[in-house]
């Protein structure tokens, strides 16, 4: 199938219309965030008023800046206007100051205003992702006057699936879903059929471990309250999901030894790809000048017993591999709440016997690697080194994330990189102190 990009480079302007009328907005603003600014830009001009507003909703918001940045002020307030608060607030957060005022400028007094609340959060807080267009429903209300409710002021709320229930002072007492009002009786309360027991956030709280409890809890709309338990809005699924991928996205970038991208890959220049990998690369180059220091400071004992070198790739590979493994799976079970800081001991005790039991089975295969090529003097020295080295590896690498995230460092930033080049380190030094005990040199 012919994509966009391909029938704008054929001019083939009727094909492009036809393809835009039949896809999806998911699959539009895909193909839009691959391409440069002019083409993006001239493919969102294509767009009717509508489907414009559902498929700008679909990019992010380094993509909705490049679209804005092409538009005419007419189709630029119509735009900004009609996107949800949540979904413009999280744009203005990374736009330029001049993109931020104009965009503020052209909404009206009611939508400057919301907009202007949830920009009032802190950075990255379940305020600046909710949405404050919710039907909220008093618990005094009949089954038939709260869908009356919902009739009247459905059509400006961004979901009504989920319906918060308040007291007279606007403190949420629990939740109805939509299906419980239309199956029960007309005359039955609201009261009734409130769930009391419901999950809920503060607006100040983290939205990624938000948007973690509704993958938990299993419900589609999580309501927000602030310090007094006032309603404000509702985090939605579709947020949440959003929520966890940026985060997952942040981490494994950083496990890797790099920055996150802030736009799609393939619309990304080389020198973007490039600025993203370069510092943590150099800072891993000036790291790993510390295992030229311990080689350099063993150079006697390498001239005494020259076949010691024919096993470094191997200790330090297989060092390495253990300590970024345990530091991968520590990081994740952080991410999801599997693992607290306080947990560190328990940790440090599991991670020292897995890398233990790892070394055991390892050395049994180095003993005989060994044997078969330099003799069993050196082979048992192999082995001894792989049972320790893979016992500090992963207890370094398990816990490294957890004292990060004591220090308040994002526990992706020690990566599996960083580990990696730490016990290259410290599996050198331990390898050629085992020689010196066990060979006597």
């Amino acid at each position: 199938m012919t994509h966009l990009p391909g029938l704008l480079e054929e001019h083939d302007l009727a094909g492009a219309l036809e393809w835009l009328e039949t896809q999806p907005p998911y699959s539009i603003a895909d193909e839009i965030a691959r391409m440069d600014a002019v083409n993006a830009v001239v493919s969102f001009r294509l767009l009717d008023k509508d489907r414009a507003i559902e498929v700008f909703e679909e990019l992010d918001p380094v993509d909705q800046q490049q679209i804005l940045e092409g538009l005419r002020d007419l189709a630029f307030r119509e735009l900004v206007e009609g996107m949800d608060p949540d979904d413009r607030a999280r744009m203005l957060k990374e736009a330029p100051a001049k993109v931020a005022k104009r965009v503020l400028a052209g909404l009206s007094a009611h939508e400057r205003q919301m907009t202007a609340a949830l920009l009032g959060y802190p950075e990255g807080s379940v305020g600046r992702y909710m949405t404050p267009e919710t039907v909220a429903l008093q618990q005094h209300l009949t089954v038939a006057q709260a869908l009356e409710v919902v009739r009247l002021r459905g059509a400006q709320a961004e979901t009504i699936y989920t319906l918060p229930v308040v007291d007279t002072g606007r403190r949420l007492t629990g939740v109805v879903e939509l299906r419980e009002l239309v199956l029960s009786e007309p005359d039955i309360m609201v009261a009734e059929l409130v769930i009391t027991e419901t999950p809920r956030a503060r607006a100040t709280d983290p939205a990624e471990g938000a948007a973690r409890l509704m993958r938990e809890t299993n419900v589609l709309n999580l309501p927000v309250v602030d310090s007094e338990d006032r309603l404000v809005g509702l985090l939605t699924i579709d947020d949440a999901v959003e929520v966890i991928e940026a985060a997952d996205t942040e981490d494994v970038a950083r496990q890797s030894g790099a920055e996150p991208l802030e736009r799609h890959y393939m619309s990304a220049s080389v020198f973007q790809l490039s600025r993203a990998r370069v510092l943590w690369l150099m800072l891993l180059l000036v790291a790993a000048t510390l295992t030229v220091s311990v080689t350099q400071a063993f150079e006697d004992e390498l001239e005494t017993v020259t076949q010691l070198a024919l096993f470094i790739p191997l200790l330090i590979g297989t060092g390495g591999n253990a300590g970024a493994q345990a530091a991968t799976a520590a990081v994740r079970a952080l991410a999801v709440g599997e693992v607290r800081t306080s947990d560190l001991l328990r940790v440090i005790w599991r991670e020292c016997r897995t890398g233990l039991l790892l070394g055991c089975m390892l050395a049994l295969v180095g003993l005989l690697v060994g044997s078969a090529f330099v003799g069993l003097d050196i082979a048992v020295v192999v082995a001894v080194t792989l049972v320790l080295i893979c016992a500090w590896a992963a207890t370094v690498g398990g816990t490294m994330p957890l004292l990060a995230k004591k220090l308040k460092i994002d526990p992706a930033v020690v990566s599996a990189p960083m580990v990696t080049t730490l016990v290259d380190a410290t599996g050198l030094i331990i390898y050629f102190s085992t020689a010196k005990i066990v060979l006597g040199i």
